[in-house]
């Protein structure tokens, strides 16, 4: 970890590698009056909307939409399977199965699916009007960095890894009150250094409201994994026989919430940030072709108790589709063995060469958590 001079407070990060516009918004973040004790950069930053990817902001008595993220509770989740090795034309055929069952891309499941959290949906006016959509979004990859994965574990089996989020309806709700906040800032000449910085007071009714909105984007995130992993059981059952064990882990990386911190309660911001409590087990992905890791939180309280969520993006997807040799990253999968989804160039931009050494992201990060399981792709199926 190094420490820079934000000025107001510190900026703590756990890399050295961070591009200029990273380093301004972290700059940025420093200066916010309510932003609380420090920042936090983790080993994964890199530029994002106001905020960068792979950042923790503390505040008092404020949230921030896009200290969330577009996708709100955009997350990880992993199951084991109960084989110790498959082999490769099998693969295919369970990858086959999967793409029949989950939608990939922009992609909708044809008949609406079912949740209860539907039945509780928050009186909100986006959500109720996004409730409709989102029973078809259910069970579905998305696009962008979305991924489901198939891994070799260094325990012996053989896993399975889902990247996905709460799909259009987080979007809706961070626009709907990124606006609000926006408008607000605004109308009070509020003193911030982007505007995507815009915040929302929690004692007003729309500071309330988001709040409660995000945390029903979580919980529809969190169904969508799960539907997800039926489904993926489903598919090896109709191959193999047999499917999933019961145990799922699920971490969400995108999304704020009340924590104690320094002995004050404050709201943390987690944008592409995992919590890593001690003990917290977590899930941290490698990019297309390199390894994932299975980890156990320590609890640094310099990180806000929080790590990586992934390797991190060294090239924006545009440089990545004009910089990186398709030949090249396919013969990299190849060699492998893996069965990948690296077919034209505009499948660069999700390509392991437009991301970090998942690898020295986890040799920066040796304070903030300990690896259990390494992952080793097998087949990769991206939204």
């Amino acid at each position: 970890m190094r420490v820079e001079d934000g000025k107001r407070i510190p900026i703590k990060l756990w890399l050295d590698d961070i591009e200029d516009g990273a380093m301004e918004q972290y700059r940025n973040l420093a200066k916010l009056p309510f932003a609380y004790h420090h920042i936090a950069g983790m080993a994964d930053s890199h530029q994002g909307y106001g905020m960068p990817i792979g950042g923790i902001i503390a505040t008092r008595d404020v949230i921030l939409p896009y200290c969330v993220g577009n996708d709100i509770g955009c997350s990880m989740s992993a199951s084991k399977t109960a084989f110790a090795s498959i082999e490769k034309e099998k693969l295919k055929l369970i990858m086959s199965e999967i793409r029949n069952r989950i939608p990939l891309g922009r992609d909708h499941q044809k008949e609406p699916r079912n949740w209860d959290g539907f039945d509780n949906a928050p009186d909100i006016k986006i959500i109720q009007q996004e409730l409709q959509s989102a029973h078809y979004q259910l069970c579905t990859l998305g696009s962008g960095n979305h991924f489901l994965e198939i891994q070799s574990g260094s325990d012996g089996n053989v896993w399975v890894m889902i990247h996905s989020g709460s799909r259009n309806l987080g979007s809706k709700i961070c626009h709907e009150y990124h606006t609000k906040a926006k408008e607000l800032c605004e109308k009070y000449y509020s003193d911030i250094p982007d505007p995507y910085l815009s915040f929302l007071p929690m004692d007003t009714k729309d500071g309330q409201d988001y709040f409660v909105a995000m945390k029903f984007a979580l919980a529809f995130a969190k169904e969508n994994h799960r539907q997800m992993m039926m489904a993926v059981d489903e598919s090896f059952k109709a191959i193999l026989g047999m499917g999933l064990t019961e145990e799922v882990l699920y971490v969400h990386h995108n999304y704020a919430v009340l924590e104690n911190h320094f002995g004050k309660n404050v709201m943390v911001h987690r944008k592409g940030a995992v919590k890593a409590y001690e003990g917290d087990k977590g899930i941290i992905p490698g990019s297309q072709g390199t390894a994932s890791y299975i980890v156990r939180g320590i609890g640094n309280p310099d990180s806000f108790k929080s790590s990586s969520h992934g390797a991190g993006r060294k090239l924006g997807r545009g440089a990545a589709i004009r910089s990186l040799s398709l030949e090249d990253e396919k013969r990299k999968l190849d060699e492998k063995g893996i069965i990948h989804a690296i077919r034209t160039e505009k499948d660069l931009d999700e390509a392991s060469g437009a991301y970090k050494d998942i690898d020295a992201v986890m040799a920066n990060q040796r304070d903030l958590v300990e690896v259990e399981i390494k992952l080793t792709p097998l087949a990769v199926v991206k939204g």
